[in-house]
């Protein structure tokens, strides 16, 4: 990273401090694992009054379930965090005249969104992966249940927050700060709803729902891996467990395509180079 980029990043995360967002954020995650940890205690004490379904690893089932709930509300908190860092970055810091005498050369406009996706991608990254390790050590230490595959699923997941931040950063471009905060958040929602027709179309065997489910996924890519992540956590999960652990909030996980990774990243880019040309192309 040039000194540029370098100092916009800095810019970027000091900008954050000053407003709190990171200290929102770091509560907000401290209640969840606090309370996390309460039912995780909670569920496997009360557990065991499963153990008379034959077949069925119960100490498998609420493991599994729980460390997939954790990473729904883990991808939610990064959202959360990726919009953020990156709501006001262009047309919010220009309303408020900060951002004209940063895009002066040689700093530049492509430089700052570099600067900008580049901060906010690398604090998001280490922070859903953080907060996923957590979860899985609170589940594991209290219940002695682990996932076989937790660095793709910590992978997945910050694949999807960075898609987001990209997402986001476009946005800015275009929309002030507030509504570029809830058009994010609407489409993250909707990538959601996507998921969860998805899982309607497979219970009643509805070609339409599924194929709706299928597109807006690949359209909202950070959905596709999300499910992607979830796949890779219970992949190996067979049996009644497995078929139990479908029916929970694993239902939308699905095996990714092998052109799921190459077309996120051509994504991102897409989506970053159509910021830049808006960006290059406004009046400040």
């Amino acid at each position: 990273m040039t000194a540029d980029l370098r100092t916009i990043a800095g810019y970027a995360l000091r900008e954050a401090l000053r407003r709190r967002v990171l200290t929102v954020v770091v509560v907000l995650t401290v209640a969840f694992l606090a309370l996390f940890w309460l039912g995780v205690r909670e569920a496997f004490d009360e557990s065991q009054s499963l153990s008379a379904v034959p077949d069925l690893e119960e100490q498998t089932l609420v493991g599994a379930t729980l460390v997939g709930l954790a990473m729904f509300v883990t991808l939610f908190l990064g959202t959360v965090l990726a919009v953020f860092l990156t709501l006001s970055a262009v047309r919010g810091d220009a309303e408020r005249g900060l951002l004209q005498p940063i895009v002066v050369r040689p700093i530049g406009r492509t430089t700052l969104l570099v600067a900008r996706f580049a901060a906010a991608s690398a604090v998001c990254v280490v922070y859903v992966d953080l907060v996923f390790a957590a979860a899985v050590v609170l589940t594991g230490a209290t219940g002695d249940w682990w996932p076989s595959n937790p660095e793709l699923v910590g992978l997945g997941l910050g694949a999807a927050v960075v898609v987001v931040v990209a997402i986001s950063l476009l946005g800015s471009t275009v929309l002030s700060t507030t509504a570029n905060g809830i058009a994010v958040f609407m489409v993250f929602g909707a990538g959601l709803a996507a998921g969860l027709l998805g899982q309607v179309g497979e219970a009643l065997s509805s070609d339409t729902l599924h194929d709706i489910a299928s597109i807006a996924s690949w359209a909202l890519p950070f959905e596709a891996l999300y499910q992607s992540a979830l796949h890779a956590l219970t992949e190996d999960i067979s049996g009644v467990t497995g078929v139990a652990v479908s029916l929970g909030p694993f239902g939308g996980a699905q095996d990714a395509s092998a052109l799921l990774w190459p077309y996120a990243i051509a994504y991102v880019l897409v989506v970053g180079a159509v910021a830049d040309l808006i960006f290059r192309r406004s009046d400040l």
